[in-house]
């Protein structure tokens, strides 16, 4: 019989827009992360010790995942990519990046909004950013950090390799309200969890 490998499924983050739900881009993880962290903070009532209350949750645990993405040239260096051959791997890092940048039409468009005297302007808003990670998990988040270590140059000093740690906050229903896309995302991931839990062996 022929040695069949099993399809490897591949982790992503996707940007969609925060009103309509549209999806605006993909970013498939290169290599996926041998190990990620999730961190759950439980939302008690009160941190006194109450007796009456001990037991109650005002909300879903503050929930934080860590991860570190690989991004390497070697492949599309070797298959004669002229846009890696011209800047190396700087289009993948600038498509993780700009997750937590406003547009620069937001930017322009706020500055003369202040040159015009407007007493209020708003934020900016980003995109609504989805941890993918099996389709049992596909999460709402909020970007925390980026840290990114470029590891190798090309003549040109363009990197074609770096190590992308991705810190990322779980966006739940007490963040974002139910009516909001992020919301039924959310609730979509918890009774996932629900559904789950119901199979796990018993002791």
């Amino acid at each position: 019989m022929p040695n069949v490998s099993p399809r490897l499924v591949k982790g992503a983050i996707l940007a969609v827009d925060p009103n309509t739900g549209a999806l605006q881009k993909t970013i498939t993880l290169q290599y996926n992360p041998e190990s990620i962290t999730r961190s759950l903070q439980p939302q008690t009532v009160s941190e006194e010790p109450d007796r009456s209350e001990v037991l109650r949750l005002k909300a879903p645990p503050i929930e934080t995942i860590r991860c570190t993405a690989e991004i390497d040239a070697t492949e599309l260096l070797a298959a004669g990519d002229s846009n890696t051959i011209a800047y190396g791997i700087q289009p993948q890092l600038a498509v993780l990046e700009l997750l937590v940048y406003p547009s620069t039409s937001e930017l322009n468009t706020n500055e003369a909004l202040t040159n015009a005297g407007t007493l209020e302007i708003l934020p900016m808003e980003s995109s609504l950013t989805l941890f993918v990670w099996s389709k049992s998990r596909v999460t709402p988040v909020r970007i925390t950090d980026l840290d990114i270590t470029e590891e190798f140059f090309d003549p040109q000093l363009n990197p074609i390799h770096a190590k992308v740690s991705i810190g990322m906050r779980v966006l739940n229903v007490n963040d974002v309200g139910f009516g909001n896309p992020a919301g039924s995302l959310y609730m979509t991931y918890q009774a996932t969890k629900e559904t789950l839990a119901a199979l796990a062996p018993r002791m």
